[in-house]
């Protein structure tokens, strides 16, 4: 039965079946990500739960249709990877959100797509997901009974058809472990962290920045290697999905503009960098939603997770994320292959693996540059 909460337009938001099954099928790309940077660094589960519901909520309103919200993927693979600092990943969150607010104040971003190869952009991905199947394959040798358990859970759950859901089975499956060593989770109100309350810049850095900023080569080139991926997947394509799935007119730059405001403010608060994403998109659309209402029923969902979950994430099997990261890794891996120049692609990808993914980045689009100006002669 749906309940109508509101209408306007041919935007609806409402609370049904679907839009609680839509949910979930956001959460598949959200989840697992955010649990392995909490139990890989210093950053807050709870902290990380409450911003990612609290933009569900407020983006799921204001554009009237079920907007994803997602980590920053290169961001977050290079901090689970060991490859940026938390200072650093949060100098890096700050500055693309800047970054993204320009662009999409000044309506400039639909050109800058135009000037990226998609194939760059694909490569970038590879890379991240090699990074992600790394980080997975050295956290699962650490315990392989239960890494081979995890991975059981998830064959399973693809061989029933849900390839999707894989990631979240899993997850499910460490908290189980976690939950049979520590009890029923206790209810604690998270406390948001404020980053930037000491002096001087991290080790490395450009300026006097605070302590808890750190923008250092690495941070400036994650920067760039996650703008690309930005521009391409979490503003134009989701802008495009939109439109396609829910005859919702919203722009990249409109969403550019609204990715930019999130980090710059919930960044500096201890979030993870964040952004749109057409694989949230369309997850929840495979899943049953309909209606921004799978918006407040995710921003609900994980509020209520944020209460218990320190305990959690706390005692969660190292073997397990690590399953987990290499579930996430094949997904992103399948993502990049739709591509019109596979050596490119491939090249970028094994490069970012191999040295750094913004180097990997530049020197995908001098190459793109090249292979174009050969092209044209």
């Amino acid at each position: 039965m749906d309940v109508p909460v509101v209408n306007w337009g041919t935007r609806r938001v409402e609370l049904s079946a679907g839009e609680v099954t839509g949910a979930v099928g956001d959460s598949v790309t959200v989840l697992p990500i955010v649990v392995a940077v909490s139990a890989l660094t210093d950053l807050s589960l709870p902290v990380l739960l409450l911003w990612f519901g609290a933009f569900q909520v407020v983006w799921g309103l204001r554009y009237g249709a079920p907007v994803s919200v997602e980590p920053m993927k290169a961001l977050a693979a290079l901090v689970v990877a060991g490859s940026l600092t938390v200072p650093e990943l949060a100098a890096a969150g700050t500055l693309a959100g800047g970054v993204l607010l320009a662009l999409g104040a000044a309506g400039a971003l639909g050109a800058l797509a135009d000037r990226i190869d998609a194939a760059v952009i694909r490569g970038v991905q590879l890379a991240v997901a090699l990074v992600l199947a790394r980080t997975g394959l050295e956290l699962g040798a650490g315990a392989p009974e239960i890494a081979l358990a995890a991975g059981a859970v998830g064959v399973s759950v693809i061989a029933l058809g849900y390839r999707r859901a894989s990631a979240l089975a899993v997850l499910g499956f460490g908290v189980a472990l976690a939950g049979l060593e520590t009890g029923a989770p206790g209810l604690a109100v998270p406390a948001l962290g404020v980053a930037g309350l000491g002096a001087g810049a991290g080790a490395g850095g450009f300026g006097p920045l605070p302590a808890d900023f750190a923008l250092t080569r690495d941070a400036l080139a994650a920067t760039g290697a996650q703008l690309a991926m930005t521009v391409g997947n979490a503003a134009v394509a989701t802008s495009l999905l939109l439109g396609d799935l829910y005859d919702a007119d919203v722009s990249p730059d409109e969403l550019a503009t609204s990715m930019g405001a999130m980090n710059l403010l919930a960044v500096p608060l201890g979030a993870l960098p964040m952004c749109h994403g057409s694989g949230g998109v369309a997850g929840k659309h495979a899943f049953g939603a309909r209606t921004a209402g799978a918006n407040l029923v995710l921003g609900a969902l994980y509020a209520a997770a944020a209460l218990g979950a320190a305990d959690l994430v706390a005692a969660f099997p190292m073997a397990a994320l690590g399953v987990v990261l290499a579930l996430v890794s094949v997904e992103l891996g399948r993502a990049s292959l739709d591509t019109d120049s596979l050596a490119l692609t491939a090249g970028v990808g094994v490069l970012g693996v191999a040295t750094n993914v913004g180097l990997a980045f530049v020197a995908g689009v001098a190459a793109s540059a090249v292979l174009a100006r050969a092209g044209g002669e």
